[in-house]
């Protein structure tokens, strides 16, 4: 992203002790964007909604039309910083942004601050700003580290007819070009001793021609996350979403979708939206721990 479509700022929180993101440099997609975040706070405080799930799906429906933008993470000056866009979202930001928000929500916080706290708790190995390295590039990561420190927990397996793949995940560093950070050395070699750990990484899905059989949704809550597995060879999810359930209990997907160019919710149902999506082999179902 161009520096132009950034206005950078630079805080360093010496007032917050909670967290890491209260000691790290942070980016803004623009300078309202913290005004943004305490206003749809309020909205999530004035709901009174308290289960987890309602909230995603409450925050979700929030940012309907916010618009696709792709790699809005990556910086121009080549260090790795806590970036806040609310008004550009992807798949895996829009879902790492209801995170942030419903947790804040739950701890009883209101403030913008508290959510930065919040995304890099997601965003980052061990809830710490570490390098480009140090960011959950891959999904399965992303969920194991995650699942470690009690923030989410993954239900796939807990699901009837759950199947299980085999994959080596190194599509990053074996497609080096592609990502401008790994022309640097050491955040290549750093990177590629995190992928060592997924050699052979074997995880439950559920084929997505069973995602709309009773078994499989009687098993789904509104605003469960999804990560939709993929056939591309060294990468195991390609997309992340959340579900929602409409007023007869069908779920749809939420997401920023790259081919509408914004946040949607899918008219098709959950098992149509899969169908037409000829790479996901599946998908995996994660939930926001209480």
């Amino acid at each position: 992203m161009s520096k132009k479509f950034f206005a950078i700022i630079t805080l360093l929180l010496s007032t917050i002790a909670v967290n890491a993101a209260s000691q790290q440099w942070m980016r803004f997609h623009c300078e309202k964007d913290t005004a943004v975040i305490n206003q749809l706070l309020k909205s999530g405080y004035d709901s009174k909604i308290t289960d987890p799930g309602k909230l995603m799906a409450f925050y979700g429906n929030k940012l309907l039309g916010t618009p696709y933008v792709a790699h809005t993470l990556e910086c121009d000056e080549g260090e790795e910083l806590l970036t806040i866009n609310i008004e550009e979202l992807d798949c895996t930001t829009f879902v790492e942004t209801l995170y942030a928000l419903t947790r804040t929500t739950l701890n009883g916080r209101y403030s913008w601050r508290d959510f930065a706290n919040n995304l890099e708790s997601i965003r980052y190995r061990n809830g710490q700003i570490d390098g480009y390295a140090g960011r959950l590039h891959y999904i399965s990561d992303w969920i194991i580290d995650n699942a470690h420190r009690g923030l989410v927990t993954e239900i796939t397996s807990s699901i009837p007819g759950t199947r299980y793949e085999t994959k080596t995940l190194d599509f990053m560093t074996s497609h080096r070009d592609l990502y401008p950070a790994l022309a640097d050395s050491a955040t290549f070699a750093q990177l590629k001793s995190f992928e060592i750990a997924y050699r052979s990484h074997r995880f439950p899905y559920i084929n997505k021609n069973s995602a709309g059989s009773k078994k499989v949704t009687e098993k789904l809550k509104n605003g469960d996350i999804i990560a939709l597995v993929t056939k591309t060879d060294g990468l195991d999810v390609s997309h992340m979403a959340i579900i929602v359930a409409d007023e007869k209990g069908v779920f749809h997907m939420l997401h920023a979708s790259s081919a509408k160019k914004e946040v949607i919710l899918e008219n098709d149902d959950l098992k149509e939206t899969l169908r037409r999506n000829r790479s996901c082999s599946g998908i995996r179902v994660i939930r926001i721990k209480e």
